[in-house]
């Protein structure tokens, strides 16, 4: 049973950084590729960032461009978003999810993946 656990959420001040993780089992890592999605309140769910766990080749949405790091570490199941210069409007909920790439990493980013976490909430105060 493929299951992913987030974690690192919680609340932080406007221009704080934040990691979340994303810890993976019931998959062999490597052969997959692990994206962050958020969900604000009212609003659908949009993609952060995705990585392919063989190669490292990355996807950032381009409003994330140069605030956020996504990182894999194979040798925990484990891949982390590095976020910086958060803003009020990043409150969200943040999901993690996996799926076998069968397209780059930038296609299959923005299509969506098969397996998601339960998601952790992101509150950025002002």
């Amino acid at each position: 049973e493929v299951q992913l656990m987030e974690s690192g959420g919680g609340l932080v001040q406007a221009g704080g950084s934040l990691r979340l993780s994303c810890a993976a089992s019931g998959i062999t890592f490597d052969d997959y590729a692990i994206g962050w999605y958020r969900q604000a309140p009212g609003k659908e769910r949009e993609g952060v960032s995705c990585i392919k766990n063989r190669d490292n080749s990355t996807y950032y949405a381009d409003s994330w461009k140069g605030r956020v790091t996504i990182s894999s570490d194979s040798a925990k199941n484990t891949v982390y978003l590095q976020m910086n210069s958060l803003k009020s409007e990043d409150t969200a909920i943040y999901y993690c999810a996996a799926e076998l790439p069968y397209t780059d990493i930038a296609t299959l980013c923005q299509l969506g993946m098969d397996y998601w976490g339960k998601g952790r909430l992101v509150t950025v105060s002002s």
